[in-house]
């Protein structure tokens, strides 16, 4: 997990995330990418979360297991109110180091503020998912 935190990422607009900034505050971390449907049907969910839940120290992270170009054009279409980042192929491995054994996507990855793991869920996730996870701060 110590790793995670020294990684920095490039934003789809090429500016570096370091993900030690993120360090602190719960944080949903969700691999996807833009040849995923699942990842795709769930991202409206997954900002909604963020909307609704920034004000109470939740953080939301899209790491995308994609090429740049895709990425930005699809955000171009569809925005979102959290930080993606650019895991690229590279990113599989990053999510297996997370507990995602299959490499599938979309994974999620949810960290209490003390920056533990406090669940995980390959494939897409359900509002009732993210009912369970807004309590586990």
């Amino acid at each position: 997990m110590a790793a995670l935190w020294q990684l920095s990422l490039d934003t789809p607009t090429g500016e570096a995330l370091a993900l030690q900034s993120l360090r602190g505050r719960p944080l949903l971390i969700n691999f996807w990418a833009t040849w995923c449907p699942p990842c795709i049907e769930e991202l409206p969910l997954l900002d909604a979360f963020y909307k609704e839940n920034a004000v109470k120290g939740w953080q939301v992270l899209g790491l995308a297991v994609d090429k740049v170009g895709p990425v930005r054009d699809f955000l171009g279409k569809q925005p979102l109110s959290f930080p993606v980042a650019m895991a690229g192929m590279e990113g599989v491995s990053l999510s297996k180091s997370l507990g995602n054994l299959s490499g599938g996507l979309p994974f999620s990855i949810v960290l209490g503020a003390d920056g533990k793991v406090r669940n995980r869920k390959i494939g897409k996730v359900s509002q009732a998912d993210l009912a369970l996870w807004r309590e586990l701060k």
